[in-house]
Protein backbone atom coordinates (compact mmCIF):
# COMPACT_ATOMS: atom_id res chain seq x y z
CA UNK A 1 0.00 0.00 0.00
CA UNK A 2 1.05 3.80 -0.25
CA UNK A 3 3.32 4.89 2.19
CA UNK A 4 1.72 7.21 4.92
CA UNK A 5 -1.41 4.64 5.02
CA UNK A 6 -2.98 3.24 7.99
CA UNK A 7 -4.14 -0.40 7.84
CA UNK A 8 -6.12 -2.42 10.11
CA UNK A 9 -6.39 -6.34 9.84
CA UNK A 10 -7.73 -9.46 11.03
CA UNK A 11 -8.93 -12.85 9.50
CA UNK A 12 -11.56 -11.35 7.40
CA UNK A 13 -10.54 -8.47 5.76
CA UNK A 14 -7.94 -5.73 5.87
CA UNK A 15 -8.98 -2.14 5.83
CA UNK A 16 -6.45 0.89 4.48
CA UNK A 17 -6.94 4.54 4.91
CA UNK A 18 -5.43 7.20 3.37
CA UNK A 19 -6.25 10.75 3.85
CA UNK A 20 -8.34 12.70 1.02
CA UNK A 21 -9.05 16.20 0.30
CA UNK A 22 -12.79 16.02 0.38
CA UNK A 23 -15.15 16.80 3.38
CA UNK A 24 -16.71 13.06 3.33
CA UNK A 25 -15.34 10.02 3.21
CA UNK A 26 -14.99 7.53 0.50
CA UNK A 27 -14.62 3.54 0.28
CA UNK A 28 -12.91 1.49 -2.20
CA UNK A 29 -14.09 -2.48 -1.91
CA UNK A 30 -11.87 -5.56 -3.16
CA UNK A 31 -13.49 -8.69 -2.81
CA UNK A 32 -11.68 -10.92 -5.53
CA UNK A 33 -12.14 -14.63 -6.96
CA UNK A 34 -9.78 -15.89 -4.46
CA UNK A 35 -12.53 -15.23 -1.71
CA UNK A 36 -15.00 -17.31 -3.86
CA UNK A 37 -15.29 -18.52 -7.30
CA UNK A 38 -19.04 -17.62 -7.56
CA UNK A 39 -20.05 -14.41 -8.11
CA UNK A 40 -23.16 -14.75 -5.44
CA UNK A 41 -20.66 -15.25 -2.47
CA UNK A 42 -18.68 -11.93 -3.71
CA UNK A 43 -21.30 -9.71 -3.80
CA UNK A 44 -22.97 -10.38 -0.46
CA UNK A 45 -19.31 -9.82 0.96
CA UNK A 46 -19.16 -6.30 -1.02
CA UNK A 47 -23.18 -5.66 0.50
CA UNK A 48 -21.60 -6.31 3.90
CA UNK A 49 -18.72 -4.05 3.60
CA UNK A 50 -20.88 -1.46 1.90
CA UNK A 51 -23.83 -1.70 4.69
CA UNK A 52 -20.80 -1.63 7.55
CA UNK A 53 -19.41 1.89 5.97
CA UNK A 54 -22.50 3.42 5.51
CA UNK A 55 -23.43 3.44 9.01
CA UNK A 56 -20.34 5.10 9.83
CA UNK A 57 -19.57 7.30 7.17
CA UNK A 58 -19.96 10.41 9.27
CA UNK A 59 -17.73 9.36 11.82
CA UNK A 60 -15.10 9.36 9.05
CA UNK A 61 -15.03 12.22 6.75
CA UNK A 62 -11.77 13.03 4.97
CA UNK A 63 -10.28 9.50 4.31
CA UNK A 64 -10.06 7.28 1.83
CA UNK A 65 -10.57 3.18 2.76
CA UNK A 66 -9.78 0.23 0.66
CA UNK A 67 -11.37 -3.13 2.10
CA UNK A 68 -9.91 -6.16 0.97
CA UNK A 69 -11.84 -9.07 1.51
CA UNK A 70 -10.13 -12.14 2.57
CA UNK A 71 -10.39 -16.06 0.84
CA UNK A 72 -12.39 -17.05 4.86
CA UNK A 73 -14.58 -14.48 4.21
CA UNK A 74 -16.37 -16.43 1.73
CA UNK A 75 -16.87 -19.12 3.34
CA UNK A 76 -17.98 -16.59 6.40
CA UNK A 77 -21.42 -16.92 7.61
CA UNK A 78 -22.62 -13.57 7.39
CA UNK A 79 -23.23 -12.38 11.49
CA UNK A 80 -19.38 -13.48 11.39
CA UNK A 81 -18.57 -10.86 8.81
CA UNK A 82 -20.71 -7.95 10.63
CA UNK A 83 -19.10 -8.65 13.86
CA UNK A 84 -15.57 -8.72 12.36
CA UNK A 85 -16.22 -5.24 10.07
CA UNK A 86 -18.24 -3.83 13.28
CA UNK A 87 -15.07 -4.40 15.49
CA UNK A 88 -12.87 -3.32 12.54
CA UNK A 89 -14.34 -0.08 11.93
CA UNK A 90 -14.56 0.69 15.80
CA UNK A 91 -11.03 0.17 15.72
CA UNK A 92 -10.49 2.70 12.72
CA UNK A 93 -12.83 5.40 14.61
CA UNK A 94 -10.62 5.42 17.59
CA UNK A 95 -7.24 5.56 15.81
CA UNK A 96 -8.51 8.58 13.76
CA UNK A 97 -10.50 10.70 16.62
CA UNK A 98 -6.65 10.59 17.98
CA UNK A 99 -5.08 12.14 14.52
Amino acid sequence: MLKGSLRWRDDFFGIYALPNPHPFGRLGVVVSRKTSPRAVVRNRVKRQIREAFRGRQEKLEGLDFVVVASPKAGRAQTASLRASLQQLWEKVEQRCKKS
